[in-house]
């Protein structure tokens, strides 16, 4: 059964169009021509990919080469809470298995990124090495072997669930006390919100810019793998 055809997405198409026209503007390349007609609401193939660059004057190899970068940075994800990046992850795929040297320094390299020794564990062919919410995994395809990078920032999220739950039963003092006909008493339903609101306030914070370092660190892992075991 053939495989699906790799589809990528809006980020990722800007991703190889950027990189493909600097190639063109270094390589002094003559344009080619075509024409497509895609859906982007899912997603783009690396032939449209073509047409389109075409287009617009970008020879088809030169999207290509910049396809096969964005493939060698692999695929980033995100997991969003109430909006928010609370997850970040990163998956490469790889066209072969990677030695036992090959695995022990890329476990060098996440504990000196990450500045954290975690724990290594082998299951048959699975490899994993982890550190609290941070893992990395690496797991057998039918080409080579994949790595996947992913991260959660678990004590914002407990934070920010907290306030959420002070703020409820806040709110449900509130509506007791009107139920009663009580209107004293408010300096602890106004405490109660203040702590609520300062817990989420507190983890909502703290993502952003936990989750673009580690965005960028997963990159550099990745960018470091692909180019010591790619020939």
């Amino acid at each position: 059964m053939p495989m699906a055809e790799r589809r990528y997405t809006d980020e990722e198409t800007a991703a190889i169009f950027k990189a493909a026209a600097e190639l063109q503007q270094a390589a002094l390349n003559s344009p080619d021509s075509g024409a497509t007609s895609v859906n982007a609401g899912e997603g783009m193939t690396l032939a449209q990919l073509q047409a389109i660059g075409g287009e617009v004057g970008i020879p088809s190899e030169l999207v290509a080469r910049a396809a096969h970068g964005l493939e060698r940075r692999g695929r980033a994800s995100v997991r969003r809470f109430l909006g928010l990046p609370i997850g970040v992850g990163r998956t490469v795929a790889l066209d072969r298995t990677l030695t036992d040297a090959e695995w022990e320094r890329l476990v060098v390299d996440l504990r000196q990124t990450f500045d954290a020794r975690g724990r290594l564990r082998t299951d048959g062919a699975f490899r994993q090495w982890t550190n609290g919410n941070l893992q990395a995994l690496l797991e057998p395809t039918p080409t080579g072997q994949q790595l996947r990078l992913r991260s959660m920032k678990g004590d914002a999220y407990t934070w920010i669930r907290g306030g959420f739950a002070i703020l409820a039963f806040d709110a449900f003092l509130v509506a007791l006390r009107a139920m009663n006909g009580r209107v004293d008493g408010g300096g602890i339903v106004f405490m109660l919100g203040a702590l609520g609101a300062a817990m989420i306030g507190m983890g909502a914070l703290r993502i952003p810019a936990w989750a673009k370092e580690r965005q960028r660190q997963m990159e550099d892992i990745v960018a470091r793998l692909t180019e010591t075991t790619t020939g």
